[in-house]
């Protein structure tokens, strides 16, 4: 956090007032207020270890930081509900619509710079994979390619929800390959939007998607194009290996990867038969 910040820049933060600079503000934004959660929870529990230690002036900040939460925050729920609710509109704000965009320069243009700007990559058909680099900025070249479909997404680890498979299904009609690995937001909800995909789609990946059930692996049956699908470590999924034997069945041309059928099928060691027989019985 910046020792410099003034308290009226404070208080616009408290009253979720936007600056200038937005990108910059989100980060510090949420820097600052894990911060005064921290020492706001930590003074409601008497943890004063630091203070002696401290300067006159870093006293000073901090008594005034959390003057400013005090009177914004009746506890610590409080604080951390607004909290969640900064990154739930964040992630919104992330997933909405370039209509505009979309007007000018077509779908398959739209549907690449929605999957640029959350930091996943495109493959434009006979063309080089497209990345944004380390910074977030990547070539815009593709603009000129509206005619040109998209024929492979990585979107591993984006912040795609329900909202943002719209800007991705809808103008990607001829999308073969797609990789939702590790996305911390798609769930049963977004696979049910992937039927849109149902005639060009012929890969999948879903491995290690926190909030994917059997409900949203149901949802792939109108996926009957799919020749390669990977269920690996679905934690919300129960049983991965019987789901893998269902899969299976209901995508008979498709390969699945995850779980060993098998794994599913194995007995816990009070449930094993047990031998009756005595030793010297034949």
């Amino acid at each position: 956090m910046r020792a410099d910040w003034p308290i009226r820049g404070i208080g616009r933060l408290i009253l979720g007032e936007r600056l200038e600079s937005d990108l910059e503000w989100d980060l510090s934004e949420c820097r600052f207020l894990r911060l005064g959660a921290r020492e706001w929870n930590g003074r409601a529990k008497g943890i004063h270890s630091k203070s002696e230690s401290a300067t006159p002036d870093s006293n000073q900040k901090r008594r005034t930081l959390l003057q400013f939460l005090s009177d914004h925050f009746h506890d610590i729920q409080a604080l951390r509900e607004y909290l969640l609710q900064k990154q739930v509109s964040k992630v919104n704000r992330k997933n909405r619509s370039f209509t505009n965009t979309q007007e000018k320069y077509g779908p398959y243009v739209t549907g690449a710079l929605f999957i640029l700007k959350q930091g996943g990559a495109v493959k434009f058909q006979d063309k080089e994979w497209i990345r944004p680099n380390d910074r977030g900025h990547f070539p815009t070249e593709f603009m000129k390619f509206q005619e040109v479909p998209v024929e492979a997404v990585d979107a591993s680890g984006c912040a795609i929800n329900y909202q943002g498979m719209s800007n991705l299904s809808v103008p990607l009609k001829e999308l073969r390959s797609l990789s939702l690995q590790r996305c911390p937001n798609v769930d049963d909800w977004c696979l049910s939007r992937l039927y849109l995909l149902a005639n060009s789609l012929q890969e999948l990946s879903l491995a290690g998607c926190p909030r994917v059930s059997e409900r949203g692996l149901a949802c792939l049956h109108h996926l009957q194009n799919l020749q390669r699908l990977d269920i690996s470590d679905l934690p919300a999924v129960s049983h991965p290996g019987l789901i893998q034997i269902l899969v299976e069945e209901m995508l008979p041309h498709c390969e699945v990867l995850g779980a060993d059928w098998a794994q599913g099928l194995k007995l816990e060691p009070d449930q094993q038969p047990q031998d009756t027989s005595s030793p010297g019985s034949p």
